[in-house]
């Protein structure tokens, strides 16, 4: 029997727990994590870099699968399959020690991620849009904050039990169960109308993601985001760390990240209601040029704090405005091109995410910094500022 229908405050709610899993825990938990693993494994940053690239090509490939519009199934299935997927590669990577392994694992991981963003996304906008009620979708986004709120604590949790870094995996596991427990109950399977309806409505004739400037521009935009903010996503942790002068922040740094993600969505809602979602984007993204600048140019705890919380409280904002301008650009066109400038939209921020983390493993090898990495990523959040600007 399908589940009973729910009121769109549930809904909005059911798509922040799986965004709080997939996303918050599933996807970025790695970054307070893997400075246990680099003491624990004497892990080089290079090879760190190729675990989180590997995670981003799982993300990149299932941004595109997601792009099919001969892909059997529901929406509502298939997040909460990449939620199940999600669950299980973390527990995964408590299981060995083997850099290949962790390759494999971490690419599954990324395309389950990105299932759940591009699944629950469609599912979840399209029925608050269709009950009058879309300005719930920030409580949708504001579940990657939340989850990466929830990892952090959960890590220094478990962590100040003097628990391994395995340990620190198997908790995230239980974690993303526990989301994907509440999604399922909150998100219902489409009612059989909805779901023709849904049919017709993708059934219309095609309409490139690539059919003009404005949606090109925009595309690019969202690739250069995703170099320029998952450098200092994946290493602020191991930066922390390993300067000793910012080593009293470790504890509070991904925390300060999570907690001003979590609110962003409200404050660039209303930013956008004002000056425009294109405006709105290039703002976010010149403040969080700042602040992937701050951290790395500065040795001052509280300044570095201030970077990470500019981080925090601008990609979410970013991530939710291309989202809701794609959605926009091509809501005219049927259900299906929605899906399909969503997963483009999001293989080109997977793509630029591949880059980052391989990018900045090999400058760190190179120089024994991330300073240079993180200032080229400042660079690209400038360019995609310009090119979403005009």
């Amino acid at each position: 029997m399908a589940p009973s229908p729910r009121s769109p405050v549930a809904l909005a709610f059911g798509g922040l727990f799986a965004l709080a899993a997939a996303m918050g825990i599933g996807r970025f938990v790695y970054t307070p994590i893997l400075p246990f693993m680099g003491d624990a494994l004497r892990l080089p940053a290079d090879d760190a870099g190729l675990i989180a690239s590997a995670n981003f090509v799982g993300y990149l490939a299932g941004a595109l699968m997601g792009a099919s519009r001969s892909l059997p199934g529901s929406p509502r299935f298939w997040f909460l399959g990449g939620l199940m997927t999600s669950a299980l590669t973390s527990a995964a990577m408590a299981m060995t020690t083997a850099l290949a392994a962790f390759l494999a694992i971490r690419f599954l991981s990324g395309i389950a991620s990105a299932f759940v963003l591009v699944f629950s996304t469609t599912l979840i906008l399209e029925r608050l849009a269709a009950s009058g009620r879309a300005g719930l979708s920030a409580f949708h986004f504001a579940g990657v904050g939340c989850g990466i709120a929830f990892s952090a604590l959960l890590v220094a949790i478990v962590a100040g039990i003097s628990a391994d870094w395995r340990f620190l995996w198997l908790a995230s596991a239980a974690g993303t169960l526990v989301f994907l427990a509440l999604a399922a109950l909150l998100v219902p399977s489409e009612a059989p109308a909805a779901a023709t309806q849904a049919k017709n409505a993708g059934a219309a004739v095609p309409v490139s993601p690539f059919s003009s400037g404005s949606r090109i521009r925009l595309i690019l935009a969202y690739g250069l985001f995703g170099f320029g903010y998952v450098i200092t996503a994946t290493f602020v942790n191991a930066i922390a760390r390993t300067t000793p002068e910012l080593q009293p922040t470790e504890p509070f740094v991904w925390l300060t990240v999570g907690l001003c993600a979590a609110p962003s969505i409200y404050l660039w809602n209303w930013i956008a209601a004002r000056l425009g979602a294109r405006k709105a984007f290039a703002l976010a993204c010149v403040l969080e040029s700042a602040g992937v600048a701050l951290t790395a140019i500065t040795l001052s705890p509280g300044l570095f704090l201030l970077g990470a919380g500019l981080l925090g409280g601008t990609f979410m904002g970013i991530t939710a405005l291309g989202l809701m301008e794609a959605r926009r650009e091509t809501c005219a066109d049927g259900s299906s091109a929605i899906r399909q400038m969503l997963a483009v939209l999001t293989a080109s921020f997977g793509l630029g995410q591949v880059i980052g983390p391989w990018f900045a493993g090999q400058l760190h090898h190179a120089t024994g910094s991330f300073s240079a990495a993180s200032l080229a990523a400042a660079a690209s959040l400038l360019v995609a500022a310009a090119l979403a600007f005009r």
